[in-house]
This record gives C-alpha cells, structure tokens and sequence, in this order.
C-alpha cells in the first residue's frame, strides 16, 4: 500500500488491492492453511486502510462535505463492524467452520463500505474539497500507513487525536511480531 495521487485514488486502489486478496482467499479450497495467511494479508492490509482514513479521511469529510459528521460516524462504525470480525478471525484456523463464517462474513462487510465510499462518500468529497487538498491528504494517508497497526485493535480509539497518537506506536510492535511470527507470509 502506497501508491501515490490524491486520497481518492489512493484508497481506490487499496480496496482493488483488498479484493484481489480476497480472490486468492475464494480460489483456495475450503480448509487450506493458504486461506489463513490470506487472512492475515487481508487484516494488515484493511488495518492500516482503516487507520489512515480514520486518521485524515473522515475529519476532512466531517470538515468540507455536508451532514459530514453523521458520514464519518457512520464509515466509522463500519470499521468497528469489521475490525471485531478480523479480531475474532485470528481465534481460528482455515479448517474451522468458523473461520469461513467469519470471512464469509468480513468479505460481505466490507464489500458494501466500499461500495458505499465509492459510490457515495468519494464523489461528495472530491465535489467538496479542492484538488490541492484531496492531494495533501492522500500524501497524509500514505505516510499514515506506512506506520500504522496491521492488527486489529477493537478498544483503540478512531478519532483524532488520540488515534493519531497511539498509531505509530502500536503499529511498531505489530510490525515487529508480524516480522517474528511470518504473520503474512506464504510458505
């Protein structure tokens, strides 16, 4: 993740990316421990995603779009949503039932915020905000990436300034477990 252009863009190709990882997951069969590591690379991926908009996208939604504030809640939620599903998915392996429930489940949740922000909330924003600061943020939300969790964190606060805080911190030692552990990794 860190593609460069403006924060619609940006984000644009994060969730082509999230998708392609999500036909990976669909193309294994049920059972194989590839669908874990997908798993994982999703979550890394979704986690830092959420993140970075939590940390830029919104407020500036709440800033310049109108009835903003009740769209960012509502974005926000459904990170929430999806974060506690990708929390209760690192309890079980590929060969559970549980665990494609609950892929079943996060792909269902996060294909509709998608669609949702591209659909509705991206061309509010780039309708509300000058080219020069959708720009700026997408240069914010790459740099917020490059230091953010890459496991989720259900009890993290989701709104500035304490998530801008404690982001950079928590990210590193998730980094560095993921690092330890192979968390990610195929074989």
């Amino acid at each position: 993740m860190g593609h460069g252009g403006n924060v619609i863009d940006e984000l644009m190709t994060d969730h082509r990316e999230v998708e392609e990882i999500f036909g990976r997951m669909d193309r294994c069969a049920p059972g194989d421990k590839d669908r874990k590591v997908y798993a994982d690379q999703v979550t890394m991926e979704l986690v830092r995603h959420s993140v970075a908009e939590e940390a830029y996208l919104y407020p500036a939604v709440r800033r310049h779009v109108p009835n903003g504030d009740a769209l960012a809640d509502r974005e926000i939620e459904d990170h929430s949503k999806a974060e506690q599903i990708m929390k209760d998915l690192e309890s079980y392996e590929a060969d559970d039932p549980e665990f494609d429930r609950l892929v079943g489940t996060l792909m269902l949740e996060i294909r509709a915020h998608v669609a949702d922000e591209e659909q509705n909330l991206f061309p509010m924003l780039r309708a509300a905000c000058p080219p020069e600061a959708l720009d700026d943020l997408g240069d914010k939300v790459r740099q917020a990436k490059k230091v953010a969790p890459t496991r989720p964190h259900p009890s993290a606060p989701d709104t500035p300034p304490a998530n801008k805080l404690l982001a950079p911190g928590v990210g590193m030692v998730d980094r560095l477990r993921d690092a330890l552990s192979g968390r990610g990794k195929l074989d």
